[in-house]
């Protein structure tokens, strides 16, 4: 065999091993990258048909983040865009839009509605929670005040206004929140008589962000429904 065609020959046989090898490799990429993406997002649906996703921890039903008893966030969650009012209250700029004008509103008829906190890092609400539990014992704490990781203030979508206690029900501004918060994009998230359902206590206080859409569905004219039961999930530790 003449000396070039063995040249040609190895040149061939080493140029097919690249590509082997390169194709080998893409293969394992991708493997991996459909792996991390089956780790870091996980759908199902809810007895109602609305899709569950899981995304890095972060639990989304039907689009809108839900955390309760059931569902939880990452202990390193922090949101996005977080702005500061009244040089306390942590909460996310969209958010901060939307209570300005709720409260603009209120004002305007003579009502004074103010925020008394907003977003909570997972640290800050497991000194809290612990605080109560030493206060008032585990299954008491419970019904008021959310495990770290399950508070709702971690997601930096809720406002708790005014007095955070039940001095607040059937004041003016609670009563013309029940009745009108919905159209600024909140809603009463602990409605009263539905503490089985939501886990928590009635809470007038407890503004939660959904956006204008969602939350008038919510309002259900007057008659409030949860975020349990809209979606049809649950809200029970394990």
């Amino acid at each position: 065999m003449p000396k070039i065609t063995k040249i040609i020959i190895i040149v061939i046989s080493f140029v097919g091993l690249l590509i082997s090898a390169t194709l080998i490799l893409n293969s394992n990429i991708l493997f991996k990258e459909r792996t991390q993406k089956v780790d870091n997002q996980i759908e199902e649906k809810t007895e109602k048909g609305f899709q569950i996703e899981k995304i890095d921890g972060i639990t989304y039903i039907g689009g809108t983040i839900i955390t309760n008893k059931t569902y939880s966030l990452p202990s390193t969650y922090v949101p996005q865009n977080i702005v500061i009012i009244y040089d306390y209250v942590n909460i996310i700029d969209y958010v901060k839009d939307a209570f300005n004008a709720l409260q603009s509103d209120a004002q305007s008829i003579g009502l004074n509605i103010y925020p008394a906190s907003g977003y909570r890092s997972y640290e800050n609400q497991e000194r809290i929670y612990n605080k109560y539990i030493e206060k008032d014992g585990l299954e008491k704490a419970d019904t008021y005040s959310a495990r770290p990781g399950h508070s709702e203030h971690q997601t930096g979508l809720v406002i708790d206004v005014n007095t955070v206690d039940m001095t607040f029900d059937n004041t003016a501004e609670s009563t013309w929140l029940k009745n009108n918060c919905y159209n600024y994009g909140f809603i009463i998230r602990y409605p009263k008589g539905k503490e089985e359902i939501t886990g928590y206590m009635y809470e007038p206080w407890h503004l939660r962000y959904v956006g204008k859409e969602l939350a008038k569905k919510l309002y259900n004219n007057g008659f409030w429904i949860t975020l349990e039961e809209y979606f049809g999930i649950t809200s029970t530790y394990e």
